[in-house]
């Protein structure tokens, strides 16, 4: 499975990057390729290749605060999810996202 990702949070400090680093290690853990942007406190680190957008399964973007420049996303499948769920339970969440994508 290929995942495109964006964290963010309300301070753009611990959760946006704690959510992102969850995610990473739970898709190498599940033979997963993944990129994470992150919309943190000083603005959008490892901006997500156009190209990998258009190629990737499915895109989770999290919830906590609007995610800038969303219509990057537009006619991917995208999954919504609080940037704690990412960190508390990236794994189960990568796991559902597998079988119903039939990876």
């Amino acid at each position: 499975m290929k995942i495109a990702a964006v964290t963010a949070c309300p301070s753009g400090v611990a959760h946006t990057y704690m959510s992102a680093e969850a995610l990473q290690v739970a898709a190498k853990d599940q033979g997963c390729e993944c990129h994470v942007e992150t919309q943190g406190q000083i603005g959008i680190e490892n901006r997500l290749d156009p190209q990998y957008i258009k190629d990737c399964d499915v895109v989770i973007l999290t919830n906590d605060i609007g995610i800038k420049d969303e219509d990057r996303f537009k006619g991917k499948l995208v999954l919504r999810v609080k940037a704690g769920a990412l960190i508390k339970q990236s794994s189960p969440i990568l796991h559902k996202l597998a079988e119903k994508l039939g990876c």
